[in-house]
């Protein structure tokens, strides 16, 4: 280790915001610096970003990091980089953008995952990736590029994710890791490229796009000369490729401490995963979820992934401050916010349904249809807006349910992370759908500490990730709240038929996208 490098910076370049934040080398959060992501949308379902730009944010915030942190350059010891998942950036020569990064929120490949989900060689691509096919995906985002963009693929030099965009931009090194490779193109089991998965795309042609995988714990580039000038770091500083910011967040969150374990991340997105060997992996008979190696040695996360969790809360908020503003009381977030525990106490607990899937681009987990949307089920005139609120509180704790169900049976402990998990009320209703007492971790950028952890590990301050997660994440895990019996009966009875109308809507909602 460098004399004096007392610092671990963990940057993740979420879909909302870019952050980077800077550890001890025991763990301790000494500060945080953040940008807000830019992208764009269009009515066809485009969803990108600006490569150039996505770098120059995330290179600005680590000069912003810089000014927080005394002498930050001299101190780091190691960089690690982890970001949003899915999604394809396409790079040619000179190391350039050939387009701008399509991301995870991109429908526009519904028509190439319906001609290729669910043949004998999507069967097959399953059984080595453990991921069912969606429009997220690299794999199905290049196959609908090369439908109608094909001149787009045919100048790329090399396709790559987010992070790993990143990484070439610190390090001028064409990477990415085992756990976006595998549940694309790859087998968990092996943590390399499968012919199988590739073939399945139709993209053997596409092969030489596929970059090197290697494991931050394990490797590290140093950073370039140009990117120090843009950062503000030291040149030669190590830096280390994360896994996807779903795997990161989960390692810093909890989900492998003393022995594996269940882990939610309720943000924009919801991620419901369970920790566990791979040579014990049970794949599911519908071709869902996906499956993700972990940095730990034969270690693999079972996941489920909701399209959209807060951004239900989110449209239930807007509602409400649309009719105030219309009113002339407008209300800011903040003060929306501020009423959700006051709603869920005056309305009645599962009196209505909500299928949360209000995302434009459909739902991804535990079924796989671009055309499902949310509903609710059950009004009646005594209904008012705490029971539609609670509703969609509701509906996120049942498809949390729904998504351990795919998976096998519900979780003895669930930990939970990101931004809502700090409502009391929604941790209620998530412990009680599934079943299962619930851990708060006390760390505040989980997704941050996971890529830092990887950096400890590969630069030697820990011998390996186990003894590195019993000083980063077993001290930050809060205590066990136990899930409410009551509670936990209801939705138990509720739950058939949350599940029943899932799968009767299927036709309603094939039938709205023809219209």
């Amino acid at each position: 280790m460098t004399a004096g490098a007392d610092i671990l910076i963990g940057i993740d370049a979420g879909t909302s915001v870019i952050k980077a934040v800077a550890f001890d080398l025991g763990g301790r959060q000494l500060a945080v610096a953040s940008t807000p992501n830019r992208y764009t949308t269009r009515p066809d379902g485009a969803a990108f970003q600006d490569m150039a730009q996505t770098w120059d944010d995330c290179a600005a915030t680590l000069r912003a990091l810089g000014e927080r942190v005394p002498d930050l350059a001299a101190r780091t010891l190691a960089v690690a980089v982890t970001a949003q998942g899915d999604g394809t950036w396409l790079v040619g020569a000179g190391d350039k953008p050939v387009t701008d990064g399509w991301i995870w929120l991109d429908a526009r490949a519904v028509n190439t995952v319906k001609r290729l989900r669910g043949t004998d060689a999507d069967r097959a691509r399953f059984h080595h990736t453990g991921t069912g096919l969606n429009v997220c995906q690299m794999g199905s985002q290049i196959a609908h590029m090369l439908l109608t963009t094909p001149e787009v693929v045919h100048a790329a030099e090399v396709a790559l994710h987010p992070k790993d965009w990143l990484y070439l931009n610190l390090t001028g090194i064409r990477a990415t890791d085992p756990s976006e490779a595998c549940f694309t193109f790859g087998d968990f089991r092996t943590r390399a490229y499968s012919d199988t998965a590739i073939s399945a795309l139709g993209l053997e042609a596409q092969r030489h796009l596929l970059p090197p995988i290697l494991d931050g714990s394990q490797t590290t580039h140093p950073l370039t000369d140009t990117a120090a000038r843009q950062t503000g770091l030291r040149a030669g500083t190590p830096v280390s490729l994360g896994y996807v910011d779903v795997v990161c967040t989960a390692l810093g969150a909890g989900i492998v401490t003393d022995a594996p374990a269940a882990c939610t991340i309720i943000g924009s997105t919801g991620m419901h995963m369970r920790a566990q060997t791979a040579a014990d992996a049970v794949l599911n008979e519908d071709l869902t979820g996906y499956v993700m190696c972990l940095p730990l040695p034969g270690m693999i996360a079972m996941l489920q992934s909701n399209m959209a969790a807060t951004l239900n809360i989110d449209w239930a908020l807007a509602l409400a401050g649309d009719l105030a503003a219309s009113f002339g009381a407008p209300q800011d977030r903040a003060s929306l916010i501020a009423r959700i525990d006051g709603w869920m106490a005056e309305s009645t607990p599962g009196a209505l349904l909500y299928h949360p899937y209000i995302s434009e681009a459909g739902e991804r987990g535990p079924f796989v249809n671009a055309a499902a949307r949310a509903s609710l089920i059950g009004l009646s005139t005594r209904h008012r807006f705490p029971d539609v609120m609670r509703a969609v509180i509701e509906g996120l704790g049942l498809s949390a349910r729904d998504c351990y169900a795919a998976m096998g049976a519900m979780p003895t402990e669930l930990r939970l992370t990101g931004g809502a998990a700090r409502s009391a009320a929604l941790r209620r209703v998530l412990g009680a759908a599934v079943g299962a007492p619930t851990r708060v971790s006390s760390r505040e950028e989980a997704g941050a500490a996971g890529a830092a952890m990887m950096a400890a590990v590969a630069n030697g301050v820990y011998p390996d990730m186990a003894t590195c997660i019993a000083d980063w994440v077993t001290p930050a895990l809060g205590p066990a709240e136990p899930a409410d019996p009551d509670l936990t009966a209801l939705y138990a009875r509720r739950y058939p038929a949350y599940r029943t109308a899932r799968l009767a809507l299927e036709p309603v909602w094939d039938g709205l996208s023809t219209v």
